[in-house]
């Protein structure tokens, strides 16, 4: 782990940023979801986000022996050709772990800003 920085961690994954020459590179933020890792810039963070936030407005299905832990979403990604089947758990999971890393983004980059 000395060669990450974490950025928020929760149940369902983690977001970090590299280290290289024991500086963090904070123009991209990789995000480990379930088994999958993303590599994404700010604007990418936003949009990923955006799209688990357009999912999360549909309704799971009526009945589902499931519930909420049923992956009856498909999660568009950034990347055009990938998309996830998703529950509901992990929908908010992905929104909490997505939200938290583009604030942590937002704040540095703000504060490296102002600083130059």
């Amino acid at each position: 782990m000395k060669h990450i920085d974490i950025i928020f961690k929760n149940d369902h994954g983690i977001s970090f940023f590299w280290k290289k020459n024991e500086q963090s590179t904070v123009d991209l933020a990789q995000v480990v979801f379930r088994d999958i890792g993303f590599y994404l810039t700010l604007d990418e963070l936003k949009e990923f986000s955006n799209l688990v936030s357009v999912s999360l407005q549909h309704a799971v299905c009526q009945n589902c022996p499931h519930g909420k832990d049923c992956r009856s979403f498909l999660l568009k990604t950034p990347a055009a050709k990938i998309d996830l089947a998703i529950s509901l758990n992990e929908l908010n999971g992905l929104q909490e772990l997505l939200d938290k890393t583009i604030i942590k983004m937002d704040t540095i980059i703000y504060i490296q800003g102002s600083l130059n």
